[in-house]
C-alpha cells in the first residue's frame, strides 16, 4: 500500500487521518481518541485542541511537532519512532503517559499536566518543566541534569537514583527532594 504524502493542509474537528506523511499541518479541535496513528509521520505540526487519548503510537514520528491545549491521556510515547523525536507540549494533558527509555532532551513541557507520567530511564536533560503538576510522575534512574523544575510542582525525585547534576529548583519545591526520608518541613 502507497504511503500518502500530506503538506501544509489545516484539519479540522470532522477530518480524519489516514496513514501517512503530515508535513507543515495543522490540527485543530480534531478528535484522534483511540485512533491508530502507528506509522505516521509528523514533521513541523502543530495539534491546537485536539485530542489524542488512548492513541496508538508505535513508530509514530514526531518531527518539530507543537501539541497547544490538547488531551493526551495514556498515550505511549516509548512506543514512538526514537529518531529525531523533537515536541513540545503547552497546556495539555498527559497523565497516564510514558516516557520510559525516551530520549526527549530539551523538551519544553509547559502549563500542563503530568500526572502518574513514566519518566522511568528517560534522558530528560536540559528538559524544561514550567508550571507543570508532576503528582505521582514516575522518575527512576532519569537522567535530570540541567532539567528546570522551579516553577513545577507536586514532584517526587529521589536524588539517589536519579541524576540531578545541575537540575534547577525552587526552595518551594525542594520537599519533592526529601519525600523518601518521611521528614516535616516547615516555613
Amino acid at each position: 500500500m502507497e504511503e500518502i504524502y500530506i503538506h501544509d493542509k489545516v484539519f479540522g474537528r470532522n477530518d480524519t487521518l489516514t496513514k501517512g506523511e503530515y508535513e507543515n499541518c495543522t490540527f485543530n479541535s480534531c478528535n484522534l481518541a483511540n485512533s491508530d496513528l502507528s506509522g505516521c509521520k509528523f514533521t513541523n505540526c502543530l495539534f491546537d485542541g485536539c485530542d489524542l487519548s488512548l492513541s496508538k503510537l508505535d513508530r509514530t514520528a514526531f518531527w518539530s511537532v507543537i501539541f497547544k491545549n490538547c488531551k493526551m491521556l495514556g498515550l505511549r510515547f516509548d512506543m514512538c519512532n526514537e529518531f529525531g523525536l523533537s515536541f513540545s507540549f503547552d497546556g495539555c494533558q498527559l497523565n497516564h503517559s510514558s516516557f520510559n527509555k525516551v530520549e526527549i532532551k530539551k523538551t519544553v513541557f509547559k502549563n500542563s499536566q503530568l500526572q502518574e507520567i513514566d519518566f522511568t530511564d528517560a534522558d530528560l536533560t536540559s528538559v524544561v518543566f514550567d508550571n507543570c503538576d508532576l503528582i505521582r510522575a514516575h522518575f527512576d534512574h532519569a537522567i535530570l541534569e540541567k532539567a528546570d523544575f522551579r516553577t513545577s510542582y507536586n514532584y517526587s525525585i529521589d536524588p539517589e537514583i536519579n541524576r540531578i547534576k545541575r537540575a534547577k529548583f525552587s526552595i518551594s519545591g525542594i520537599s519533592g527532594l526529601l519525600d523518601k526520608y518521611d521528614i516535616v518541613i516547615e516555613e
